[in-house]
Protein backbone atom coordinates (compact mmCIF):
# COMPACT_ATOMS: atom_id res chain seq x y z
CA UNK A 1 0.00 0.00 0.00
CA UNK A 2 1.01 3.36 -0.25
CA UNK A 3 3.40 5.22 2.07
CA UNK A 4 1.41 8.21 2.85
CA UNK A 5 -1.65 6.31 2.61
CA UNK A 6 -0.73 3.33 4.81
CA UNK A 7 0.27 6.10 7.45
CA UNK A 8 -3.17 8.21 7.38
CA UNK A 9 -5.14 4.93 7.71
CA UNK A 10 -3.44 4.09 10.94
CA UNK A 11 -3.56 6.95 12.74
CA UNK A 12 -7.22 7.24 11.73
CA UNK A 13 -7.10 3.42 13.50
CA UNK A 14 -5.44 4.75 16.24
CA UNK A 15 -8.30 7.64 16.89
CA UNK A 16 -6.56 10.58 15.63
CA UNK A 17 -8.07 12.83 12.98
CA UNK A 18 -7.09 13.50 10.03
CA UNK A 19 -6.36 17.76 9.49
CA UNK A 20 -7.26 19.02 5.75
CA UNK A 21 -3.87 18.73 4.59
CA UNK A 22 -3.81 15.39 5.36
CA UNK A 23 -7.06 14.76 3.66
CA UNK A 24 -6.07 16.30 0.40
CA UNK A 25 -3.03 13.73 0.18
CA UNK A 26 -5.65 11.18 -0.33
CA UNK A 27 -6.93 12.83 -3.70
CA UNK A 28 -3.41 11.32 -4.96
CA UNK A 29 -3.67 7.64 -3.78
CA UNK A 30 -4.32 5.16 -5.66
CA UNK A 31 -8.04 4.52 -6.13
CA UNK A 32 -8.35 1.03 -5.26
CA UNK A 33 -5.79 1.06 -2.12
CA UNK A 34 -7.99 3.79 -0.74
CA UNK A 35 -11.03 2.51 -0.93
CA UNK A 36 -9.47 -0.68 0.65
CA UNK A 37 -7.93 1.12 3.44
CA UNK A 38 -11.62 2.99 3.85
CA UNK A 39 -13.52 -0.31 3.82
CA UNK A 40 -11.13 -1.30 6.77
CA UNK A 41 -11.48 1.61 8.81
CA UNK A 42 -15.60 1.25 8.30
CA UNK A 43 -15.59 -2.18 9.18
CA UNK A 44 -12.92 -1.21 12.55
CA UNK A 45 -15.53 1.59 13.80
CA UNK A 46 -19.18 0.30 12.57
CA UNK A 47 -18.47 -3.07 12.16
CA UNK A 48 -21.06 -4.64 9.40
CA UNK A 49 -24.28 -2.65 10.45
CA UNK A 50 -26.23 -1.30 7.54
CA UNK A 51 -28.24 1.98 8.43
CA UNK A 52 -30.97 1.86 5.74
CA UNK A 53 -34.21 4.45 5.49
CA UNK A 54 -36.61 5.68 3.25
CA UNK A 55 -38.31 9.12 2.73
CA UNK A 56 -41.42 10.14 1.76
CA UNK A 57 -41.90 13.62 -0.15
CA UNK A 58 -44.92 15.16 2.66
CA UNK A 59 -45.27 18.46 1.15
CA UNK A 60 -44.18 19.12 -2.62
CA UNK A 61 -42.89 22.23 -4.85
CA UNK A 62 -43.22 25.68 -4.74
CA UNK A 63 -40.41 26.35 -2.51
CA UNK A 64 -39.43 30.10 -2.05
CA UNK A 65 -35.72 28.84 -1.92
CA UNK A 66 -33.31 29.40 -4.70
CA UNK A 67 -31.28 25.98 -4.71
CA UNK A 68 -29.84 26.03 -7.91
CA UNK A 69 -29.88 22.09 -7.92
CA UNK A 70 -33.63 21.62 -7.25
CA UNK A 71 -37.16 20.81 -9.26
CA UNK A 72 -39.58 22.06 -5.84
CA UNK A 73 -37.96 25.70 -6.26
CA UNK A 74 -40.24 28.05 -7.63
CA UNK A 75 -37.30 30.34 -9.57
CA UNK A 76 -37.64 27.18 -12.04
CA UNK A 77 -39.73 26.05 -14.90
CA UNK A 78 -39.71 22.36 -13.99
CA UNK A 79 -42.35 19.87 -14.19
CA UNK A 80 -42.55 18.69 -10.47
CA UNK A 81 -46.12 17.85 -9.10
CA UNK A 82 -47.46 20.14 -6.22
CA UNK A 83 -49.53 19.68 -3.48
CA UNK A 84 -49.81 20.88 0.14
CA UNK A 85 -48.54 18.85 3.60
CA UNK A 86 -50.14 15.21 3.58
CA UNK A 87 -52.69 13.97 5.68
CA UNK A 88 -51.75 11.53 8.39
CA UNK A 89 -53.51 8.39 6.88
CA UNK A 90 -50.77 8.77 3.64
CA UNK A 91 -47.90 9.37 5.95
CA UNK A 92 -48.42 6.22 8.21
CA UNK A 93 -49.38 3.98 5.42
CA UNK A 94 -46.41 4.80 3.88
CA UNK A 95 -44.55 3.95 7.30
CA UNK A 96 -46.25 0.28 7.85
CA UNK A 97 -45.04 -0.04 4.16
CA UNK A 98 -41.43 0.19 4.47
CA UNK A 99 -41.59 -1.36 8.42
CA UNK A 100 -43.30 -4.54 6.57
CA UNK A 101 -40.38 -4.62 4.19
CA UNK A 102 -37.32 -4.30 7.09
CA UNK A 103 -36.91 -0.49 6.80
CA UNK A 104 -35.62 0.84 10.20
CA UNK A 105 -35.87 4.74 9.78
CA UNK A 106 -38.58 6.64 7.99
CA UNK A 107 -38.02 10.23 7.42
CA UNK A 108 -40.83 12.97 6.60
CA UNK A 109 -39.22 15.89 4.03
CA UNK A 110 -41.25 18.74 3.44
CA UNK A 111 -40.75 21.76 0.84
CA UNK A 112 -39.99 25.13 1.95
CA UNK A 113 -37.79 27.78 3.85
CA UNK A 114 -39.84 25.70 6.88
CA UNK A 115 -43.10 24.51 8.37
CA UNK A 116 -45.48 26.93 9.83
CA UNK A 117 -46.60 26.50 13.44
CA UNK A 118 -49.68 25.36 12.36
CA UNK A 119 -48.16 22.26 9.95
CA UNK A 120 -45.63 21.31 12.64
CA UNK A 121 -49.23 20.41 14.74
CA UNK A 122 -50.51 18.64 11.91
CA UNK A 123 -46.92 16.66 11.26
CA UNK A 124 -46.91 15.77 15.04
CA UNK A 125 -49.97 14.39 14.91
CA UNK A 126 -48.96 12.01 12.43
CA UNK A 127 -45.48 11.38 14.03
CA UNK A 128 -47.75 9.93 17.58
CA UNK A 129 -49.60 8.16 15.02
CA UNK A 130 -46.47 6.36 13.58
CA UNK A 131 -44.97 6.00 16.83
CA UNK A 132 -48.26 4.36 18.73
CA UNK A 133 -48.89 1.66 15.41
CA UNK A 134 -45.23 1.12 13.16
CA UNK A 135 -42.06 -0.16 14.67
CA UNK A 136 -40.38 2.45 12.40
CA UNK A 137 -37.59 5.27 13.78
CA UNK A 138 -39.07 8.58 12.73
CA UNK A 139 -36.91 11.47 11.24
CA UNK A 140 -38.01 15.02 10.02
CA UNK A 141 -36.27 17.54 7.37
CA UNK A 142 -38.87 20.49 8.16
CA UNK A 143 -36.41 23.37 7.14
CA UNK A 144 -34.79 25.90 9.19
CA UNK A 145 -36.94 25.20 12.46
CA UNK A 146 -36.30 26.73 15.96
CA UNK A 147 -35.49 24.79 19.59
CA UNK A 148 -38.92 25.23 20.18
CA UNK A 149 -40.42 23.81 17.29
CA UNK A 150 -37.98 20.72 17.57
CA UNK A 151 -39.25 20.07 20.95
CA UNK A 152 -42.43 19.94 19.96
CA UNK A 153 -41.30 16.90 17.10
CA UNK A 154 -38.98 15.53 19.84
CA UNK A 155 -42.22 14.85 22.23
CA UNK A 156 -44.27 13.37 19.44
CA UNK A 157 -41.62 10.70 19.17
CA UNK A 158 -39.34 12.21 15.77
CA UNK A 159 -35.87 11.00 16.91
CA UNK A 160 -33.61 12.85 14.09
CA UNK A 161 -33.57 15.70 12.41
CA UNK A 162 -32.36 16.53 8.82
CA UNK A 163 -30.69 19.60 7.29
CA UNK A 164 -28.34 19.22 4.49
CA UNK A 165 -25.17 21.70 4.47
CA UNK A 166 -25.20 20.86 0.63
CA UNK A 167 -21.50 21.90 0.18
CA UNK A 168 -19.07 23.79 1.97
CA UNK A 169 -18.84 27.23 3.42
CA UNK A 170 -17.64 28.99 0.14
CA UNK A 171 -19.01 27.84 -2.09
CA UNK A 172 -22.99 27.37 -0.78
CA UNK A 173 -23.35 31.58 -1.71
CA UNK A 174 -23.46 29.96 -5.62
CA UNK A 175 -25.44 27.56 -4.96
CA UNK A 176 -28.33 29.30 -3.07
CA UNK A 177 -29.01 32.80 -2.09
CA UNK A 178 -32.46 32.64 -0.17
CA UNK A 179 -31.06 31.25 3.25
CA UNK A 180 -27.48 31.09 4.52
CA UNK A 181 -25.01 28.57 5.48
CA UNK A 182 -25.14 29.61 9.60
CA UNK A 183 -28.82 28.85 9.31
CA UNK A 184 -28.59 25.71 7.97
CA UNK A 185 -25.57 25.16 10.91
CA UNK A 186 -28.16 27.18 14.01
CA UNK A 187 -30.93 24.36 12.48
CA UNK A 188 -28.80 21.22 13.41
CA UNK A 189 -27.76 23.32 16.78
CA UNK A 190 -31.11 24.03 17.73
CA UNK A 191 -32.65 20.20 16.68
CA UNK A 192 -29.68 18.82 19.02
CA UNK A 193 -30.50 21.15 21.93
CA UNK A 194 -33.62 20.28 21.60
CA UNK A 195 -32.71 16.80 22.01
CA UNK A 196 -32.87 15.13 18.61
CA UNK A 197 -30.00 13.58 16.38
CA UNK A 198 -28.93 15.51 13.26
CA UNK A 199 -28.33 14.01 9.62
CA UNK A 200 -26.59 16.33 7.21
CA UNK A 201 -24.76 16.59 4.25
CA UNK A 202 -24.39 17.56 0.89
CA UNK A 203 -24.47 16.67 -3.23
CA UNK A 204 -21.79 16.33 -5.19
CA UNK A 205 -21.80 18.19 -8.49
CA UNK A 206 -23.01 21.26 -8.08
CA UNK A 207 -19.41 22.87 -9.76
CA UNK A 208 -17.52 22.22 -6.19
CA UNK A 209 -13.97 21.19 -5.95
CA UNK A 210 -12.84 18.64 -3.74
CA UNK A 211 -11.30 20.84 -1.58
CA UNK A 212 -15.25 22.16 -1.13
CA UNK A 213 -16.12 18.33 -0.53
CA UNK A 214 -13.40 18.37 2.36
CA UNK A 215 -14.06 21.39 3.91
CA UNK A 216 -18.41 20.11 4.06
CA UNK A 217 -16.90 17.03 5.64
CA UNK A 218 -14.71 18.99 8.25
CA UNK A 219 -17.45 20.66 9.06
CA UNK A 220 -19.56 17.85 9.61
CA UNK A 221 -17.01 16.57 11.65
CA UNK A 222 -16.99 20.15 13.70
CA UNK A 223 -20.58 19.49 14.40
CA UNK A 224 -20.49 16.63 15.44
CA UNK A 225 -22.98 14.31 12.69
CA UNK A 226 -22.77 11.44 12.38
CA UNK A 227 -25.43 10.00 9.73
CA UNK A 228 -23.69 11.63 6.67
CA UNK A 229 -26.01 11.73 3.21
CA UNK A 230 -23.96 11.37 0.28
CA UNK A 231 -25.65 12.75 -3.03
CA UNK A 232 -24.89 12.67 -6.48
CA UNK A 233 -26.07 15.57 -8.55
CA UNK A 234 -29.38 13.97 -10.56
CA UNK A 235 -29.26 16.96 -13.35
CA UNK A 236 -33.23 18.47 -13.74
CA UNK A 237 -34.25 20.11 -16.71
CA UNK A 238 -35.69 23.87 -15.60
CA UNK A 239 -32.84 23.99 -12.94
CA UNK A 240 -29.24 26.11 -13.18
CA UNK A 241 -27.69 22.87 -13.18
CA UNK A 242 -29.56 20.84 -15.73
CA UNK A 243 -26.45 20.41 -17.55
CA UNK A 244 -23.62 20.10 -15.38
CA UNK A 245 -20.69 17.48 -15.88
CA UNK A 246 -21.90 14.48 -13.99
CA UNK A 247 -19.19 13.32 -11.22
CA UNK A 248 -17.68 10.19 -12.29
CA UNK A 249 -18.25 6.52 -10.95
CA UNK A 250 -14.18 6.74 -9.67
CA UNK A 251 -14.79 10.06 -7.85
CA UNK A 252 -17.59 8.85 -6.35
CA UNK A 253 -15.90 6.20 -4.53
CA UNK A 254 -12.83 8.60 -3.78
CA UNK A 255 -15.13 10.72 -2.40
CA UNK A 256 -17.05 7.92 -0.06
CA UNK A 257 -13.54 6.93 0.93
CA UNK A 258 -12.61 10.45 1.73
CA UNK A 259 -15.43 10.58 3.71
CA UNK A 260 -14.60 7.94 5.81
CA UNK A 261 -11.29 8.69 6.65
CA UNK A 262 -12.53 12.28 7.57
CA UNK A 263 -15.59 10.51 9.27
CA UNK A 264 -14.66 7.43 10.51
CA UNK A 265 -17.62 6.22 13.24
CA UNK A 266 -20.23 7.73 10.47
CA UNK A 267 -23.36 6.48 8.66
CA UNK A 268 -21.92 7.50 5.32
CA UNK A 269 -25.52 7.43 3.34
CA UNK A 270 -25.94 7.12 -0.53
CA UNK A 271 -28.97 8.89 -1.04
CA UNK A 272 -29.99 11.16 -4.31
CA UNK A 273 -28.36 9.82 -7.46
CA UNK A 274 -27.64 6.31 -6.46
CA UNK A 275 -29.31 5.27 -9.10
CA UNK A 276 -26.82 6.68 -12.16
CA UNK A 277 -24.02 5.25 -10.55
CA UNK A 278 -23.58 1.88 -13.12
CA UNK A 279 -23.69 -0.40 -10.01
CA UNK A 280 -26.00 1.57 -8.42
CA UNK A 281 -23.55 1.91 -5.42
CA UNK A 282 -21.84 -1.32 -4.83
CA UNK A 283 -18.50 0.03 -5.30
CA UNK A 284 -19.29 2.90 -2.79
CA UNK A 285 -20.30 0.26 -0.31
CA UNK A 286 -16.57 -1.76 -0.57
CA UNK A 287 -15.15 2.09 -0.40
CA UNK A 288 -16.33 2.92 3.08
CA UNK A 289 -20.10 3.62 2.88
CA UNK A 290 -22.76 1.75 4.88
CA UNK A 291 -26.26 3.49 4.47
CA UNK A 292 -28.38 4.05 2.25
CA UNK A 293 -31.88 5.93 1.33
CA UNK A 294 -33.95 3.53 -0.50
CA UNK A 295 -36.81 3.25 -2.48
CA UNK A 296 -37.94 6.55 -4.37
CA UNK A 297 -36.54 9.93 -3.86
CA UNK A 298 -38.11 13.42 -3.67
CA UNK A 299 -38.85 13.87 -7.19
CA UNK A 300 -37.08 11.01 -8.98
CA UNK A 301 -36.77 7.50 -9.00
CA UNK A 302 -34.53 5.42 -6.68
CA UNK A 303 -33.78 1.42 -6.15
CA UNK A 304 -36.59 -0.29 -4.74
CA UNK A 305 -36.07 -1.97 -0.68
CA UNK A 306 -36.39 -5.22 -2.07
CA UNK A 307 -33.24 -4.58 -4.15
CA UNK A 308 -31.15 -3.03 -1.88
CA UNK A 309 -31.92 -5.77 0.85
CA UNK A 310 -30.82 -8.01 -1.53
CA UNK A 311 -27.30 -6.50 -2.45
CA UNK A 312 -27.25 -5.99 1.51
CA UNK A 313 -27.16 -9.52 2.06
CA UNK A 314 -24.48 -10.48 -1.19
CA UNK A 315 -22.22 -7.37 1.22
CA UNK A 316 -22.57 -9.58 4.02
CA UNK A 317 -24.47 -6.41 6.04
CA UNK A 318 -26.87 -6.45 8.36
CA UNK A 319 -29.56 -3.92 8.63
CA UNK A 320 -29.60 -2.10 11.93
CA UNK A 321 -29.98 1.38 13.63
CA UNK A 322 -26.79 3.40 13.69
CA UNK A 323 -27.77 6.20 16.38
CA UNK A 324 -26.09 9.08 17.87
Amino acid sequence: MNHTLEERKDAVLAGASLTKEEALDLLDAPLEELCEAADEIRRHFCGDTFDICTIINGKCGRCSEDCKYCAQSAHYPTQVQEYPLLGTEEIVAQARYNAERGVLRYSIVTSGKRLSDREVDQVCESIRAIRESVPIEVCVSFGLLGEEQFRKLREAGASRVHCNLESSRSYFPSVCTTHTYDEKIETLKAARRAGLGICSGGIMGLGETMEDRIDMALTLRELGVRSVPVNFLNPIPGTPYAHNEPVSDDDKRRIVAVYRFLLPNASIRLAGGRGLIADKGEGCFHSGANAAISGDMLTTSGITIETDMRLLDKLGYKAGLWNE
